[in-house]
């Protein structure tokens, strides 16, 4: 049977423009998520995920107690978000347009969803080794919104992909 489904696999293009697009629009409903959310219910106010993202770049681990509005920070904070939701949109497109899970919206968010649900785990359970300070943005708020990048992405690549010649 296994040899039977690899003989009938079939290269499928991406594409790719559809896919970065997803990507960057799936990053932007993500920021102004965590913009409401932080702004709402954390006492720290909306710019501390920024003051969290920038370090990563700058060097610096910040002032962990003060976050203040910066443009250079939010610069550095925007750019971070944009590039890597460009990157994971069109590594979703990829594995999902091979895996044929962009043919139906509900295969698109599962796909995203478990997307979402990897970058949470890589993110805080790896990354944070080397990054430390990411720590204290753990929590079920930013696996929500993970998982909320992850189906977004996958659903505007659902709905945005072209296929056969306009491709």
């Amino acid at each position: 049977m296994d040899t039977l489904v690899l003989r009938s696999w079939k290269w499928r293009a991406t594409d790719w423009t559809a896919a970065a697009v997803s990507g960057l629009a799936a990053g932007a409903v993500l920021m102004v998520l965590d913009l409401l959310w932080s702004s709402t219910f954390n006492p720290a106010g909306p710019w501390r995920t920024s003051h969290m993202i920038a370090p990563i770049f700058t060097g610096r681990s910040g002032d962990t107690f003060h976050y203040a509005f910066s443009v250079g920070v939010v610069s550095i904070a925007l750019a971070t978000h944009y590039v890597l939701g460009a990157l994971f949109g069109v590594m979703l497109a990829a594995i999902m347009t091979q895996l044929h899970l962009d043919e139906m919206p509900e295969r698109a968010a599962v796909a995203g969803a478990v997307l979402g649900s990897f970058l949470y785990l890589v993110n805080f359970g790896f990354l944070v080794r080397f990054f430390p300070w990411l720590i204290d943005l753990r929590g079920w708020d930013t696996y929500a919104a993970h998982v909320v990048f992850g189906v977004v992405a996958g659903l505007l690549y659902w709905r945005l992909k072209r296929s056969g010649p306009e491709a």
